[in-house]
């Protein structure tokens, strides 16, 4: 998504950058004391240690990806390239003491793959609980609980996923995984992208004021220092208890490479200065896989698709790898059919996904939102920090091109692929805009509500990066009650939209109805901060649209 705070672009050009330029040069010479700064406390001994914890993700009916990164000795920092291969063992069990293993293996860490390890376990039950852990040199990782999906033909009652998006650690503190760990009822979690951010540290923070430094300092840029970003998210307590807790479900989105991404560059990339764009992106996939308990279909995308038995599958998708460049000004057309969002073969592939679906709901991880969105009568006071927020243009059109919105070809297939096929129940769920919405998504939004809706679309807001009412720096939920009537009267199959407020989102799935209920923060920038239930929004089967419900699951 388009930077909080950079100028947007204008008159067909990008405006005047505002940060310093980072030498791709420079960038390298963070190995160090701030990169030491960023792990935690350790023994001071080369006894292997497991300081970035453990995680799952990716669950088949038989199977669960496990990773971790041991350390092995002090020396072997993440990004340093140091440190000896070392053999990591790992145990799955039915039970939390692990007295009842059920499988186990052993991998080796290498300084290639910086020391991370993963472990893609196969022979599991479907829809089974179980615990798991690593072992180093004498050393353990804590113990973790995971899940597998139901059997692909299993009538399974419900399922219940967490839901986050937008997670800037200078921002403030991700209180939202935590309470998401402390649910104990979720089979997984969905994150839609924007789990890193690239940032140097002071360029985005919260309302301007960072909360808590980044590591590296410097923007990101080399395989070293995606690693190093990544290993510092990996260090937060909460992020760690949620991983704990239970598998996650991963897309990336464009601040796992930079900025307003696209498969050529990238408006925060400065080609020749910070070294080409196919370099930092391959650098950003490394590390994003190394670090990530993502097991991509394709190697290097997160394009693929989960079942969870009759009930739902979950198809995956990248809008950063294979889109056109994002129009800007007079540079091109937003209907333009030579352009993509999500290149030839992956629409074509979601096309046939969905039409060959089996399942009661079809689900699909959308890194920006699908629903058409027009600005409407806002007035200049509202219109100029939305415009900053979603990356518009502040004088001029009044769409936001790097949604699909700036890709109308590519929707207008996806969605007359849907009303021609009878194909029901699609709901999308869709990160990247710092705000929650609850959308059908109209064929032909001109003519909405008259036209059919082809599915509903669930947006969650950002765990910690800015949201309208912090570009204004007005008090949380005044802007979206000016906002919010304003954007609902210019479009019709907007059913909510709250502008100010971050925190996640929690979906249950029944075969009558899929609901999300949205909860929120009482203060990002506190590490305690408390949760609360805000709002509740749900699509029950076969009607293609949203409705309000007054309860969360």
């Amino acid at each position: 998504m388009t930077s909080r705070f950079r100028a947007s672009e204008s008159s067909g050009s990008f405006s005047p950058r505002r940060r310093t330029v980072v030498k791709a040069a420079a960038a390298t010479a963070v190995i160090g004391v701030p990169l030491a700064a960023a792990l935690p406390a350790r023994a001071a001994s080369d006894a292997p240690a497991f300081l970035h914890g453990v995680a799952s993700g990716d669950p088949l009916p038989d199977g669960i990806l496990l990773w971790t990164r041991v350390t092995p000795t002090a020396e072997a920092i993440p990004g340093s390239g140091l440190g000896p291969d070392t053999r990591v063992e790992w145990v799955v069990a039915q039970d939390k003491a692990l007295t009842n293993i059920v499988a186990k293996g052993s991998v080796t860490a290498t300084a290639a793959s910086d020391h991370t390890v993963k472990a893609d376990v196969r022979g599991l039950q479907p829809a089974t609980d179980y615990w798991f852990r690593f072992s180093a040199g004498g050393t353990d990782s804590p113990v973790a609980r995971t899940r597998t999906a139901p059997a692909a033909d299993a009538a399974v009652p419900g399922l219940r996923f967490g839901v986050v998006t937008c997670a800037n650690w200078e921002a403030g503190y991700f209180s939202a995984y935590r309470h998401l760990a402390a649910r104990n009822d979720l089979d997984a979690w969905l994150h839609l992208g924007d789990y890193i951010y690239e940032y140097k540290s002071g360029e985005y923070g919260t309302r301007g004021t960072v909360v808590r430094p980044h590591s590296p300092a410097n923007e990101i840029i080399t395989l070293a220092d995606y690693r190093i970003r990544h290993a510092r998210y990996k260090t937060d307590p909460d992020l760690q208890a949620l991983h704990h807790k239970a598998p996650v479900i991963a897309i990336w989105d464009d601040h796992e490479f930079a900025d307003n991404a696209w498969s050529g560059g990238a408006v925060n990339h400065t080609e020749g200065a910070e070294g080409t764009w196919t370099a930092r992106k391959a650098a950003a996939k490394q590390a994003y896989f190394e670090w990530m308990p993502v097991r991509p279909a394709i190697e290097g995308t997160t394009y693929r698709r989960l079942r969870f038995g009759k009930l739902a599958d979950l198809s995956l998708l990248d809008l950063r790898s294979f889109r056109s460049q994002q129009v800007s000004g007079t540079s091109g057309s937003v209907d333009d059919p030579n352009r993509t969002i999500t290149g030839r073969a992956q629409l074509d592939w979601l096309k046939a996904g969905l039409k060959a679906s089996d399942t009661t709901w079809r689900l699909v991880g959308n890194s920006v939102m699908i629903a058409p969105f027009v600005v409407g009568s806002l007035t200049a006071d509202l219109f100029k920090p939305l415009a900053k927020l979603l990356g518009l243009p502040q004088d001029g059109i009044s769409v936001n091109t790097d949604q699909w919105d700036g890709y109308t070809d590519d929707r207008r297939e996806l969605l007359a692929h849907l009303r021609d096929n009878a194909i029901r129940n699609t709901v999308f769920l869709t990160g990247d805009i710092h705000m929650s919405w609850a959308n059908d998504v109209p064929i032909d939004a001109g003519t909405y509500p008259l036209s059919a809706s082809a599915g509903t679309e669930f947006v969650i807001t950002s765990v910690t990066s800015d949201n309208l009412d912090d570009i204004v720096k007005a008090p949380e939920g005044t802007v979206s009650a000016l906002a919010s009537p304003l954007i609902r009267a210019a479009n019709r199959h907007v059913h909510w939209v709250d502008t100010d407020r971050h925190g996640y989102g929690v979906l249950d799935i029944t075969a009558e109805r899929a609901q999300m209920d949205y909860y929120v923060l009482s203060d990002r920038t506190n590490a305690n901060a408390t949760s609360s239930w805000e709002r509740s929004y749900r699509t029950r089967s076969g009607t293609q649209k949203v409705e309000r419900t007054y309860d969360p699951v």
